[in-house]
Parts: structure tokens; sequence; C-alpha cells
């Protein structure tokens, strides 16, 4: 392998996985760290993890396990990915991840940018935008599990991090990678601004021959041209079969599709005081969710305010905990009654997907939307995967990502 991630959750997992596989790298998404030696002829290898909201603790030893794989398998640059929102608490585990990997590599000078243009994620004067909007008045003030009320990139990390975090101004990106490396610092961390894809590019061009960066999946544009690598679309072979969508985000994207879906498919809400009282449980179901004539819907994709008033009424650990354990069981069994088509919106979500369905190694497929490919999971039979991040892909996802996973490239 050339470069290895470590990507913090598994829908950014698959979005980097993503950009590698379109910028020509072979590359596969491991579910946590291997137990063995990947295969020799990846040039890429991204591992996620569920670390995002894991106690700090266990996301730096997870990570630092996860970058001493990599470098067995013999990488040369490391990329801690992180979501293009910069998700973290006021005390991680963005920082403290960083620091241990930047201590375990001696790496000093990182460049860290999550910016992503195309999906509307961008980096100006150190301050992060969603679109048109700072990130605090993005919606992502109100995420229930990792609010951002702070657009400033420096000064959320520096709150996270004992070493010093520097920035790298949009005019001296533009005039390209030479004027990015000559401003790199010699120590700490360095925001460096993104507005246009062609940023990405050259702060990619500028970290050659470094050993670790962070950022969203747009980080990754430019790092395969360093070892000589061309652009070249994944293949796909058609899986067909029943499909089910579990949306268990909360973002505005994709309450917006779930929406969308409800007007066009069967469709079950699931609320956390049913789940916890056992009034529903996973096999219920999935008999019902087969039984269905389209690919149903299931979500716990509640607004903010919903959410909040049964994390005060039941505590929000507790209700994390169920619904995260209703899902992973369902999945299993919507698989085990002959579902081949699973579309996920939400990190969390499908983190536990995947766990549930005892995923070890998923192959990356083309695009189903920006930063989001279509996954292939064997086992006895292919099944087709869509692991999306709940701010990704426009109203009518749900229903292309099903039908693009039944045409073969």
């Amino acid at each position: 392998m050339k470069i290895g991630v470590i990507a913090d959750d598994f829908t950014g997992a698959s979005d980097i996985a993503l950009t590698l596989a379109e910028a020509g790298m072979r590359v596969c998404q491991f579910i946590g760290v291997p137990e063995n030696a990947a295969a020799k002829e990846l040039d890429a290898g991204v591992v996620a993890l569920k670390s995002r909201t894991a106690p700090t603790d266990e996301a730096i030893r997870d990570s630092l396990t996860a970058c001493d794989w990599l470098l067995a398998q013999g990488v040369e640059q490391i990329v801690f990915k992180v979501c293009s929102t910069f998700d973290s608490t006021p005390k991680g585990n963005i920082g403290p991840v960083l620091d241990a990997l930047s201590d375990r590599l001696g790496a000093k000078g990182v460049i860290v940018c999550p910016a992503f243009p195309e999906n509307g994620r961008s980096v100006y004067q150190g301050h992060l935008f969603v679109q048109d909007k700072l990130l605090n008045e993005s919606g992502m003030q109100n995420h229930p599990l990792t609010p951002m009320r702070d657009a400033d990139l420096k000064r959320v990390l520096a709150a996270q991090s004992s070493k010093t975090a520097y920035h790298i101004d949009a005019l001296t990106v533009m005039r390209g990678a030479s004027a990015i490396r000559a401003t790199l610092p010699t120590d700490g961390y360095v925001i460096t601004d993104a507005i246009r894809d062609e940023d990405l590019f050259e702060i990619g061009e500028a970290a050659k021959g470094a050993r670790l960066l962070c950022g969203g999946s747009g980080i990754a544009l430019g790092l395969p041209a360093n070892f000589d690598i061309a652009p070249a679309k994944p293949s796909w072979n058609a899986i067909k079969g029943p499909g089910v969508v579990l949306s268990g985000s909360c973002s505005q994207a994709t309450r917006q599709q779930v929406e969308v879906y409800k007007e066009q498919a069967p469709h079950r809400e699931i609320i956390a005081s049913e789940v916890l009282n056992g009034a529903i449980n996973a096999h219920e179901i999935a008999t019902w969710a087969i039984a269905q004539p389209l690919p149903p819907l299931i979500y716990s994709s509640a607004e903010p305010g919903v959410v909040k008033a049964a994390q005060d009424t039941f505590g929000a650990d507790r209700v994390a905990l169920a619904i995260e354990t209703l899902f992973a069981d369902l999945s299993a069994e919507l698989v085990a009654k002959g579902a081949r088509r699973i579309v996920v919106a939400g990190g969390e979500t499908s983190g536990t997907v995947v766990k549930g369905l005892g995923a070890q190694t998923l192959e990356v497929g083309p695009r189903l939307a920006a930063g989001v490919p279509v996954l292939c999971l064997m086992r006895d039979y292919p099944i087709a995967l869509a692991l999306k991040s709940g701010n990704f892909g426009d109203q009518n996802f749900f229903a292309d990502a099903l039908a693009k996973m039944e045409q073969p490239t």
C-alpha cells in the first residue's frame, strides 16, 4: 500500500475510499483493523473506525492500532479522515487522536483541511462553511451527539490540542503547491483554506512526502498523483434482489430525503419509547420489510427537538444504545430473510449496520452521489451497500441509489 486512511466513522471511510478509487487507486474499506495482512495488490487501505464519539482513550488506542497496521502494510502516508463538518465535542476526539498520530509518526506542520467544495464544504479565512452558511449556522449546531457551535477551525482545534494551530489563507493556496509548501510551519497543525476543488489538488501536491494529513475526503483528491497513479472509474457488477433503506441520521438533508421517499414507498418509524419498552423488535420489522412490494424505509430520523425530548426522558446513552442495537439486529435479520440491497443514512447507523452484518472488508464501486460509493460485501452471495453521511445526496438519493445498485458499469 501507498496511502493508509484512518477514518473516524464508516460513512467517512467510504467517502474517502471513493475519492481514492476514482483517482485510480486499488482500494478496499476495512471494518476495523484487520487481523491479517491485506491483499498485496492494493494501493490504498481505508480502516473504518467508530471513534468519532467513542471515549477519547478508546479512540486514541484504536487509531494508533490502525496506524501501526497500515505502516506494517508499507504505507508511506497516513490520512486521518474526519467529517467535512469537523464533527467533534469541545474536548475531542479530533485533537487528541491527531496529537497521538502526529507523535507516533513524528509529523510536524500537519495540514488540516476538511473542505469538500463539491459537497458544499469550504474553508475560508480558517472558517468552515456549509454551502453559504457558517458551520455554526448550518444546522450542525443542533447535532444530537456532536453539536458544532464554532466555525473557526483554529479555535476548535486549539480547544482540543496543546499544539499550535496555524493558518494558510486562500490567496496563498491559489498561488499553488510551491507557495503552500513554502508557508508550511515546522510544528503543530495548519488549517488550510480551500474553496475550489483545484485548491485541494494543489494542497495534495504540496503534501507530497508528508507523513500525516487530516481532513475530509477532499484532501485525498491530489494525493494519488504523487504516486504516478492516473484517474480511473471503479467497475461494478449488478446486484439485484430485495432492497431496504435504513435511516438514523437527523441531519436536515436526510430528513428531507426521508420525507420524499415516504411518498414513494412503504415506511415505518422507529420510536425510542417503543424500542425501550419492547413494543417492536428486529424480527418483526424485518418480516414486515421483506414482505413489502417496494423497498421500504425504516427510519429514526426525527427532528432535533424530538430526539432531545427522548434523551431527556430516557437518557441519551440509553436511547442511542437501544436504537443502535435494534439496527444491528435488524440488518442481520434482513439479510437472513433475503435483502440484497441496503441503503444506510447516518454515520453512527452505518457503523451499527456493517457490524451487525459482520462485515470485515468492503469492495469499493462507483459513485452513487458525491461522497457516496456503492460498496460490495461478499458473503455466500454479494450484498450491495450504500453508507451515506447524513448531509450527503439530493432529495431523491434513496430511490436513485437502490436503482443504481442493479445497473452494471
